[in-house]
């Protein structure tokens, strides 16, 4: 392996993940075959776990070019992706001096979260078809 640039910066949880999924993690149930430590597959199984499992490059490349209005830090940008805030008060405890920097621009802002990217596995959203979130059983 050759490394192309130094400490390039920071990463988001989705990219450790397809990291740690290049490496083996996650293909092999035993765990035995995989060239992936122990503690990486600590890692891993944690990610698989946070919204890191639903988004991709393109998703974060799109919500990166769509922050650009809201004139953000890329540590507070990196943060949103890997918390994926879902109301405006996680987003005040992401973003330093929110209401003075963001004033009426938040709701828009956590709109914009909840279109481009995609919910925590656990937090599904709402059903669209039958509207109120629950599914609906066969009799």
């Amino acid at each position: 392996m050759k490394i192309l640039e130094h400490n390039g910066g920071a990463l988001t949880n989705c990219e450790v993940l397809d990291l740690l999924k290049s490496r083996g993690a996650g293909k092999d149930p035993t765990r035995v075959i995989a060239s992936v430590s122990p503690s990486e597959f600590k890692v891993f199984d944690y990610l698989e776990q946070t919204p890191a499992c639903n988004q991709t490059r393109d998703i974060i490349h799109k919500f990166v070019d769509e922050c650009k209005k809201f004139d953000l830090a890329k540590a507070e940008i990196l943060n949103v992706v890997n918390m994926r805030p879902s109301s405006a008060v996680e987003v005040y405890t992401i973003i330093e001096e929110c209401d003075s920097r963001m004033e009426d621009k938040i709701d828009d802002f956590v709109e914009m979260i909840l279109q481009v990217l995609p919910p925590h596995p656990s937090h599904a959203e709402p059903n669209e078809e039958t509207g109120d979130g629950k599914e609906e059983t066969l009799q």
